[in-house]
């Protein structure tokens, strides 16, 4: 088990290199960018992706999804962003990548409507289950979600799914700006 004792020095050789070793990182993403991606020790999208410290806000629950939770970080990180560059400037549209994998532990509350309704905030009869085992379906369900959520025009919005097996990430919903209106 990995404990305290083990993050701290870990911490400590981060301190001395890597955080030393360059700028610190602003508070909105250099890289205008944030992923939505799940919690699943396998997919660790700053990894999976290759992301630089800085790049990326990067938010992560389980499954990856568009909850209604998400979307309210999602909206504090927003106006956040946005006031941190005030000082440098009016933010800019971001690119939101919403990352969904195979094999996602999520699909076992596939027989849980009742979980899976409390989950995504939604009655029962709004529940479509069947999505949770496929991250080809869940993910252009999502990327939808976000085209509507969102209010400012010019974010673009795209949907990835990671294989775990491969270690290979697919392009399900090429990214296109949310449109004005």
């Amino acid at each position: 088990m990995t404990d305290i004792a083990d993050l701290l020095e870990r911490n400590a050789d981060f301190a001395a290199g890597e955080f030393a070793a360059g700028p610190a990182p602003t508070m909105a993403p250099w890289g205008r960018l944030m992923v939505v991606g799940c919690v699943d020790p396998r997919v660790d999208p700053e990894r999976v992706l290759g992301l630089e410290r800085g790049e990326a806000v990067v938010i992560r629950n389980a499954g990856g999804r568009l909850t209604p939770a998400a979307l309210r970080d999602m909206a504090v990180l927003d106006r956040v962003g946005a006031r941190a560059n005030m000082a440098s400037g009016p933010g800019g549209p971001f690119n939101l990548v919403i990352l969904h994998h195979t094999h996602c532990g999520l699909s076992l509350l596939d027989p849980h409507d009742d979980a899976v309704a409390a989950y995504f905030e939604t009655p029962l009869d709004g529940v479509d289950a069947s999505a949770l085992g496929d991250p080809f379906t869940s993910v252009r369900a999502d990327v939808e979600i976000a085209r509507q959520s969102i209010r400012r025009p010019g974010h673009l919005v795209s949907g990835l799914v990671y294989d775990v097996v491969t270690g290979r990430v697919e392009v399900v919903v090429p990214a296109a700006a949310v449109p004005v209106g």
